[in-house]
């Protein structure tokens, strides 16, 4: 990245990334499941009319970190190697997409 680019996303990622913790308050828990993907959507859709693409880029990058940290608690608590909790990730995608 330039200099350019990285002012105007640190312009943006305080906001991005409080959105993304307002994302993750709506779906975690939410029923039924399908409307996770909805909101997930609904937030993306907001996010890229308000900020375009690096809007979006910022709001990957958190809620991959918001993740990839989760998933090493997870890993952590349950005394499971994380490929072991990747690995079950990938198994749910397998269920659910059986013809890929």
């Amino acid at each position: 990245m330039d200099e350019e680019e990285d002012r105007r996303l640190a312009a943006i990622t305080p906001e991005i990334t409080r959105r993304s913790i307002d994302l993750l308050r709506k779906v975690v828990g939410l029923y039924p499941e399908e409307r996770i993907a909805q909101e997930a959507l609904d937030c993306a859709d907001d996010i890229l009319a308000e900020y375009g693409t690096d809007g979006l880029r910022i709001l990957v990058m958190s809620l991959t970190g918001w993740a990839a940290v989760e998933t090493e608690k997870d890993a952590l608590a349950s005394k499971r190697p994380l490929d072991s909790m990747i690995d079950d990730m990938m198994l749910t995608w397998l269920e659910a997409n059986p013809e890929a």
